[in-house]
């Protein structure tokens, strides 16, 4: 049973009016007990037996001990064009007439037993009295509408009549949440989605099969229930893995994809259409963020619009970012000068890999060799959990010559998708085969967040070995005096002249 207190509700008065009984002055036992027996299967049916008599109410009204007593209109059911006026109902409810000069006094007294549900007003005037207030009780609290010792004890106290009375209240389509309508709406037994995630304006879902007729209906419920979105859109296909993007369908709402969105107190700007954005995220960058000292590092392989690369410029590190989607490096250059850090962030629209090998790979070549003193830290992010892992296989042989100091070496920072039950052992296993080696008590691993059903996001961060990343220079045997560097292709070609000799 739903407890009253955990339903949200809009700060609107609902309109009361005041229940007459129909009483007889004959008892009738027999006729009572027939219709005790048979009260829940005809419609329209309700019996009351106060003192051997009996009345019955309108159809509107429901059973105050129903499980389901402010669910809305069982009509609804299967409505896929929303219709808010369909979901009017009227319930009874137990109220107190009460002079207006205690009202507050006895909210106090009875604030266990008084309703407690969220945009409801528990106090409503009286129609036949204007020096006495009607306060709403919570019929699950009373459900036989009469009050217990300690309640009769508390109006005794303050001279208050304990006669319960019962009242009609209309409840209407702005007095349930989202999640309510729409288990009343959708076929019974089948999940409902209530929850999404917000990017400025636009609420993103991600529905399922059952889900779609029912689509435009959830998307209006959801922008009429949640201040602020104007716009609701469904995932239609999967995440591109090339440009991090999926095709969407709006469901309600003005089509406007260009939005503002604020995290960890930094702005950014971006077509929600075009690039990808995960609010989820945010601890996360806020995670590896935190990492960072001034003066250190960071090359972010796949940017996206920024929220490595921005914030980590704001703490005065030095970023290069790369994205290989134009769009996403043009709304990175973009929130770069929204942010006033464009003259901290060297930004590229290139492939990951050729990212790696070319900017970072000459960075590096030309910092390492020259730190001292262990003053300024490298960070390498790789944050495209479909592919990152695969890009690992880059580092091998990445630098050529004698290594730095084991504290200058690169932290890289690689995300990762597992359906593995031990994610943590795959997503290393999945880097060790990458790069070549072992990172047994090399490396930490970080559950992200939870995908899917048994699909959790990672990241793995170590520093790379320096077998790796290190290539030694091997002097010619035959030329001692040549300063030039052994590489594969020379090996394969020494090989070659030796089978033909």
């Amino acid at each position: 049973m739903r407890t009253l207190w955990r339903f949200g509700y809009s700060a609107r008065l609902l309109k009361t009016n005041h229940f007459r009984t129909a009483a007889s002055n004959t008892s009738f036992p027999a006729v009572w007990m027939l219709l005790a027996q048979y009260s829940g299967r005809i419609p329209g049916l309700f019996v009351v037996v106060k003192k051997n008599r009996f009345f019955t109410m309108p159809e509107t009204v429901e059973d105050k001990a129903n499980l389901e007593l402010y669910s809305p209109h069982p009509e609804v059911r299967g409505m896929t064009l929303l219709d808010r006026e369909a979901f009017k109902r009227t319930v009874v409810v137990p109220v107190l007439k009460v002079k207006k000069e205690i009202v507050n006094t006895l909210l106090k007294s009875l604030k266990h037993t008084v309703l407690q549900r969220p945009g409801l007003k528990r106090v409503v005037e009286d129609p036949e009295d204007e020096d006495s207030r009607l306060v709403i009780l919570d019929p699950h609290k009373i459900p036989e509408f009469s009050l217990g010792e300690s309640e009769q004890e508390v109006l005794k106290r303050l001279n208050v009549h304990p006669e319960v009375s019962k009242y009609n209240l209309e409840l209407t389509y702005e007095n349930f949440k989202s999640e309510e309508i729409l288990r009343a709406v959708l076929p019974e037994g089948q999940d409902v989605t209530s929850g999404f995630s917000r990017v400025g304006h636009i609420a993103h879902l991600n529905l399922r099969d059952h889900q779609l007729p029912y689509r435009h209906l959830i998307g209006q419920v959801i922008i009429d229930k949640n201040p602020g979105i104007t716009c609701v859109v469904n995932k239609t296909n999967i995440i591109d893995s090339t440009y991090r993007n999926f095709q969407m369908e709006v469901l309600a709402g003005e089509s406007k994809l260009v939005t503002k969105v604020k995290e960890n107190n930094i702005a950014y700007e971006l077509d929600f259409s075009k690039v990808y954005w995960n609010p989820r995220l945010s601890t996360e960058h806020g995670r590896i963020v935190e990492l960072l000292k001034p003066g250190d590092v960071l090359f972010d392989v796949f940017a996206g619009i920024g929220p490595f690369a921005i914030p980590a410029a704001k703490k005065k590190c030095r970023v290069f970012a790369n994205d290989l989607n134009p769009e996403s490096y043009n709304w990175l250059l973009h929130n770069c000068k929204l942010n006033k850090v464009d003259n901290k962030v060297k930004a590229f629209n290139m492939d990951g890999r050729d990212f790696l090998l070319g900017p970072v790979r000459e960075e590096l070549s030309k910092e390492l060799p020259l730190l001292k003193e262990q003053k300024t830290s490298f960070h390498i992010v790789m944050n495209l959990p479909a592919l990152a892992i695969e890009f690992l296989d880059v580092f091998r042989h990445f630098l050529v010559g004698e290594p730095c100091s084991t504290a200058g070496l690169p932290t890289v920072h690689c995300y990762g998708f597992s359906k593995h039950d031990d994610p943590a052992k795959d997503i290393q296993e999945r880097a060790e085969a990458s790069l070549g080696t072992s990172l047994d008590g090399r490396c930490s691993t970080y559950l992200v967040r939870n995908v899917a059903p048994s699909k959790e996001m990672l990241c793995i961060s170590f520093q790379i070995p320096a077998d790796v990343l290190y290539k030694r220079p091997c002097p010619d045997e035959a030329k001692p005096a040549s300063k030039r560097l052994c590489t594969s292709k020379d090996f394969s070609e020494e090989k070659l002249e030796l089978k033909k000799s």
